[in-house]
C-alpha cells in the first residue's frame, strides 16, 4: 500500500470515518501485519501531540491580542503594568470572565502535557499502562455469578484471612512450581486452581518486583505432580511478527487468546519485555505466551490503555534468572529444574492446547 494513501486510511480509522466493512478489513490487516499495527499505534501519539501543540498555540494567540488591546487603551504599559493601581477591582471584574477561562485552558494544557511527559516517559504511567491481575471484587462476582466447580469445595484459602489479588500463572518444574507475576501477588499467601477447579495451597518462594516475577510452590498432599512438561522456556529472543497464543484465567474457566509478536521491546522500548498484540483483559497477568512451536516465549503483565490490543510480556529469559536468583537466596532450593523439552512442535494447535491447560493455573493471593 502507498504511504501516503496508508498514512489516509490510518487518520480515517482513528476518527471513525471508515464504514463497518473498510474498517473490519483494516483491522485485519493490522493484526497480519505489524508494521501497519505500530504505524497506527504510533500516529496516534502523534496527532494526540499536535492537539496539544494547537491549543497551546491558540492560548498563546489570545493572550497576545488581550495584551495588545490593554497596550492600545493605556491600562497597561509595554512593561504590562498597569498604570493606575486604583484600576486593579475594575480591571478584575471586567475581565475576570476570561482570565477564569484562560486559567482553565491553560489547566487542561498543563494535565495534558504532564499526561504526554508520563507517555513518554521510561516509568509507566498508571494511566497509560494497566496490569493484568484481578481485583478481588471480580473475583468473589465471578464465583458467585457462576457458581462453578471452584465453590463446590471447601475452599483452602485459611478462614480468617482476606482475598487480596487474582491472575494466572504456569508450571516451571512438574513438582509444583508456578511462576506469576510480582503484582500478582499482593498478599502474604495464595492458592491455585487447576482448570479442573481443584484447589491447592501454595507458598511464594521467590519475588523480583524488578522483573515483576515471582515462583510459588505447590504445598498440598492433594496434588500429583506431573512426570513431565510438554513445553520448553526459551532462551533466546522472539522475532517480531511470529505468531503466539496463550492461556489464562480473567475468568473463573482457562481462556485462550491468540496474535502475534508486534515489537522485539515492550513500553518505551523496555528490554525486558515484548510487545505483542494480542487481546488480554484483568486475571491474565502471569499467563504463558507460546509460539507456534510451543516453546514458552513469555509472561503476559499488562497492557496499553489507550491502545486497544496493545500488551507486554516479561521474556522468557528472564524466568531463567529469577530461577538463579532464588537458588542463591535459598541454598534448600536446589532440585529446580526448568523444562529442557518440547513435545509440543509440529501438533495442531487444538492438541497443543490440550497437553498445556494442566499446566496453567488460577492463582488467588490473600492476606492473613
Amino acid at each position: 500500500m502507498d504511504d501516503i494513501l496508508l498514512l489516509e486510511a490510518i487518520e480515517r480509522y482513528l476518527s471513525g470515518d471508515m464504514d463497518a466493512t473498510e474498517r473490519n478489513y483494516f483491522e485485519s490487516l493490522r493484526k497480519s501485519t505489524p508494521e501497519i499495527d505500530q504505524m497506527v499505534v504510533e500516529h496516534s501519539m502523534f496527532l494526540h501531540q499536535m492537539d496539544i501543540y494547537t491549543v497551546h498555540r491558540n492560548l498563546k494567540h489570545s493572550l497576545q491580542l488581550s495584551h495588545a488591546k490593554l497596550l492600545e487603551r493605556g491600562e497597561i504599559n509595554e512593561g504590562g503594568e498597569l498604570t493606575t493601581k486604583g484600576r486593579v477591582i475594575q480591571i478584575w471584574n471586567k475581565y475576570k470572565k476570561d482570565i477564569l477561562i484562560a486559567a482553565c485552558v491553560g489547566g487542561a494544557i498543563t494535565l495534558g502535557i504532564i499526561g504526554l511527559v508520563a507517555y513518554l516517559a521510561p516509568v509507566a504511567s498508571s494511566n497509560q499502562i494497566e496490569q493484568l491481575s484481578k481485583a478481588i471484587e471480580v473475583i468473589k462476582r465471578n464465583q458467585q455469578v457462576q457458581g462453578n466447580l471452584i465453590n463446590e469445595v471447601k475452599s483452602k484459602i485459611p478462614e480468617n484471612a482476606k482475598l487480596i489479588s487474582g491472575g494466572s500463572g504456569f508450571l516451571i518444574d512438574a513438582k509444583g512450581y508456578i511462576i506469576t507475576n510480582a503484582h500478582v501477588l499482593k498478599g502474604s499467601g495464595a492458592v491455585v486452581v487447576n482448570n479442573k477447579g481443584q484447589e491447592f495451597s501454595a507458598s511464594i518462594s521467590y519475588v523480583d518486583q524488578s522483573k515483576d516475577l515471582a515462583i510459588l510452590k505447590i504445598n498440598d498432599e492433594d496434588y500429583q505432580p506431573l512426570s513431565s512438561l510438554p513445553y520448553s522456556i526459551k532462551k533466546a529472543n522472539t522475532e517480531m511478527g511470529e505468531r503466539v497464543f496463550t492461556l489464562g484465567y480473567p475468568r473463573n474457566d482457562i481462556v485462550y487468546g491468540e496474535g502475534y509478536l508486534s515489537a522485539r521491546t515492550g513500553y518505551n522500548s523496555d528490554s525486558l519485555t515484548y510487545q505483542v498484540q494480542i487481546s488480554a483483559n484483568p486475571g491474565n497477568s502471569g499467563g504463558p505466551v507460546f509460539n507456534d512451536n510451543g516453546e514458552i516465549i513469555g509472561v503476559l503483565s499488562t497492557r496499553q490503555a489507550q491502545a486497544e490490543g496493545v500488551t507486554f510480556a516479561v521474556k522468557s529469559k528472564n524466568i531463567y534468572s529469577v530461577v538463579e536468583e532464588m537458588k542463591k537466596a535459598d541454598s534448600s532450593i536446589t532440585k529446580i529444574k526448568l523444562p529442557l523439552h518440547n513435545s509440543l512442535k509440529g501438533m495442531e494447535r487444538q492438541k497443543q492446547i490440550s497437553k498445556v491447560e494442566d499446566c496453567v493455573f488460577y492463582v488467588k493471593a490473600f492476606n492473613k
